[in-house]
């Protein structure tokens, strides 16, 4: 028989299509148990069980602190004496279960009460934190537990309160003015008379975040109150639509977007709490912009650190910041008069920061002077400032390496402490250390020297501090040291991880590669299955986050389970979390790798790194490569599969900003810089948006989002979504109903389709139908 040419490739295209669909039908059928071992490493199962971990303590007082202690018999929660090195109970745990069963109307183990913090109210009562809600209990002659106030807390007399340095008082929002309540008595008082809707006091409202907290600064003294009037009357709506039976539940808040003309705007008051006098300051309003992050309500507390009163309460030091974040001017108001007086300013090309993690900034107006943080030197260092000229006196530290995070500074000794990172030799440039350093310049101190990350709580007179280091394949050690030399004053504890290698457990790999330059290091963490054979050829999957405020690897601090890395790796996968250049940590040309061009995500470092690891690791399958990633990881994995789809086969792109211009306007106007439109209708904009590139999808890409997302809207899932069809792509779509970010009571579901998808599409096995993971119940 003669065979045309066109016959012979249709037999050849046949005889391939069913060696395919042979080398598909070869994968394994994965079991119920499989899954189960994988889940083993999920979080929720290996964190309870590394014992005495203590990776930060409370201070009470000078001289004494409380913290948490677990092991298999569940939680203790201990008070340490400094001055005698001994611990006892920081309470009694069996009364305060017994008070709060009786509040909650149900049992409540006294061994595992979950508190995640407390602290003792001016009239004694604890206030204790229980799974984000606040409980006030009485532990006198009789123990009883009230409910106190939440961030979110809805309903008059429920308002989430600050509390005075004095702690006599908490400040709040109510109808939006300021009020204050005693908390001793619970009286309430308003302070301001004019707030109104959209143009209230205080209000939290970022756009992405918003909450019914106050922002705002008391005074030393406890007699006024630095805060805003925050107006959002020009401010453009964001609207999201409930899933239920009847007429749908709508949610409505103010959202400036990217490019908007009018964007919300702060109008900077200072309050008098006994005079009720409202003061403010004499300067156009402001815009809602921190020299950290993204709004005002910025930093580890949620507070305003962008303002610092005067220890006299005469004045108020603040920083404004341009709406592009490329200016930043550091002001003094008059607390009396309003006067405002711009002390100098600072402007860089790309984007103002100041510090990673904290605002660094200190305000000395005893000496004169200002301690201000910089990378003008292409490192964030600290400089000395003249508050009367405004004159740069000299560089507090210098040379390479971040100061990050600036925990205390004492006026009388002229001494500073503060973490930093890359300022040793030979240690992980990740890795936070802790140093003390004169303000008139020298070499710092070093008082944290084991080459670890530390994670440091220093004691209210700043003689001590609580040192907890680890790193991510060495569990954490916790000491108290003096905050003069770094000498251990006493061990705190040592976590024990016996019960958590029992289970076959094993810390991820940390590995180094080369980024898409071919010089520039870049550090990453490597996790693989616990039945590892190198023999055999692993699927890679990695998980991305492109920062830039952050990235993929997170902390460099000990953590029994990263995301779900070490239970998808049990599933037959190699897992890889890489900080690509753009995120933050190492110098400033780094971190502005892709300025005004977040549209890279890190992925020429991401496919760079990878091919790396894959000429170095026989095992590694490099004709098999997944992605996934959530928010700005969701953004990264869609662009991934759109830019690199010969590359990247899979991906899972959940509650990805796929089109910043959709998001909220402080983020990317500080990375992309300001919307520019020329007369042809172009932007600097139209590269950054997945759904242009939507029509280059060649792998597998599925899409999650939840469907009353408030940080993330859901439409920007759905402009990827129009894109798809519309170049008629196969893909699959994820909408959770009624979910927000992170998904909440339905994240493992997400976790397990998770699973499934890369188990069938990556690794070419079969899931087990519809595994029902099991979190263990409260």
């Amino acid at each position: 028989m003669v065979l045309t040419t066109r016959s012979s490739r249709l037999i050849g295209a046949l005889v391939m299509s069913t060696l395919s669909a042979g080398v598909a039908a070869q994968g394994k059928t994965l079991t119920a148990d499989d899954y189960a071992r994988a889940e083993r490493f999920v979080g929720y199962n290996t964190t309870p069980l590394v014992d005495h971990a203590v990776h930060g303590v409370t201070w009470l007082d000078n001289d004494h602190f409380w913290y948490r202690d677990h092991d298999a018999r569940g939680d203790r929660y201990l008070r340490f004496d400094t001055a005698t090195g001994k611990t006892e109970a920081a309470f009694d745990q069996a009364r305060l279960a017994k008070a709060l069963g009786k509040l909650l109307d149900k049992p409540v183990d006294a061994n595992k009460l979950g508190l995640t913090n407390f602290g003792v109210m001016a009239d004694g009562r604890l206030d204790v934190n229980l799974r984000g809600k606040h409980y006030l209990c009485e532990l006198r002659a009789t123990t009883v537990c009230t409910a106190g106030k939440d961030d979110n807390a809805e309903g008059v007399g429920s308002e989430p309160g600050v509390l005075s340095p004095d702690k006599r008082s908490e400040a709040f929002v109510r109808d939006w003015n300021l009020w204050v309540r005693d908390v001793a008595t619970g009286k309430e008082t308003e302070l301001t008379l004019d707030g109104v809707e959209n143009f209230g006091y205080a209000t939290d409202n970022a756009g992405w975040k918003h909450s019914n907290k106050a922002i705002l600064v008391w005074s030393p003294d406890s007699k006024h109150i630095a805060t805003f009037q925050q107006d959002q009357r020009k401010t453009g709506d964001m609207v999201l639509v409930g899933t239920n039976v009847g007429h749908p539940k709508v949610e409505k808040w103010k959202y400036p977007l990217v490019g908007d003309k009018d964007v919300t705007m702060i109008e900077r008051v200072i309050v008098g709490v006994d005079s009720h006098k409202v003061l403010r300051l004499k300067m156009p309003p402001d815009q809602h912009r921190s020299t950290l992050c993204d709004d005002v309500s910025c930093g580890r507390d949620g507070g305003w650190d962008d303002v610092q009163w005067a220890p006299d309460a005469r004045t108020l030091a603040f920083v404004s910041s341009s709406r592009d974040h490329k200016q930043a001017w550091f002001r003094v108001a008059d607390a009396a008069t309003g006067e405002v007086r711009t002390v100098f300013d600072e402007s860089v090309p790309t984007y103002y920061e100041s510090g990673d993690g904290k605002v660094n900034w200190q305000y000395l107006p005893g000496s004169n002077e200002v301690v201000w943080f910089s990378e003008r030197n292409n490192w964030g260092n600290l400089y000395l400032y003249d508050l009367g000229t405004g004159k740069l006196k000299h560089a507090i530290t210098t040379g390479e390496g971040n100061v990050t995070e600036v925990l205390r500074l004492d006026p009388k000794t002229r001494t500073l402490w503060f973490r930093g990172v890359g300022r040793q030799q030979g240690v992980d440039p990740y890795y936070q250390q802790f140093y003390k350093v004169s303000l008139d310049g020298g070499e710092p101190t070093l008082l944290a020297p084991e080459p670890a990350d530390h994670t440091i709580t220093l004691s209210p007179d700043g003689r001590l501090f609580a040192d907890a280091y680890s790193t991510p394949t060495t569990p954490s050690i916790t000491v108290l040291r003096s905050a003069d030399d770094g000498h251990v004053v006493n061990s705190i504890a040592k976590a024990d991880i016996a019960r958590l290698s029992a289970t076959g457990w094993q810390p991820p790999e940390p590995f180094t590669v080369r980024a898409r330059d071919g010089k520039t290091t870049l550090y990453g963490l490597m996790f693989k299955p616990t039945h590892f054979d190198p023999s055999k050829k692993y699927p890679i999957v990695d998980y991305v986050y492109p920062g830039p405020q952050t990235g993929s690897v997170g902390t460099r601090s000990f953590n029994p389970a990263r995301v779900d890395h070490q239970a998808l790796a049990e599933l037959g996968f190699i897992v890889v979390a890489i900080d690509g250049m753009g995120t933050p940590g190492r110098s400033k040309a780094f971190h502005d790798a892709y300025f005004g061009n977040i549209g890279d995500n890190t992925l020429p470092d991401q496919v760079a790194a990878l091919k790396e690891l894959g000429r170095q690791h026989a095992w590694i399958d490099l004709d098999r490569v997944g992605i996934w990633g959530h928010s700005g990881g969701g953004n990264a994995t869609a662009d991934a599969m759109f830019r690199y789809p010969d590359f990247f086969k899979v991906g899972i792109a959940e509650s990805g900003n796929h089109d910043n211009r959709n998001y909220e306007d402080d983020w990317a106007e500080k990375w992309q810089g300001l919307l520019v439109t020329d007369k042809d209708g172009k932007s600097n904009y139209d590269d950054q948006a997945n759904q242009s590139h939507a029509a280059d999808l060649k792998g597998h890409l599925l899409l999650a989002h939840g469907t009353m997302d408030d940080n993330v809207p859901p439409y920007e899932t759905l402009l990827v979504v129009d894109a798809l069809i519309k170049a008629n792509k196969d893909f699959d779509l994820l909408l959770i109903p009624n979910a927000h970010h992170a998904y909440g009571a339905a994240a493992n579901y997400m976790m397990r389709k998770r699973w499934d998808y890369f188990v069938r599409n990556l690794a070419g096995d079969t899931p087990p139908r519809e595994y029902t993971m099991k979190p263990p119940k409260d």
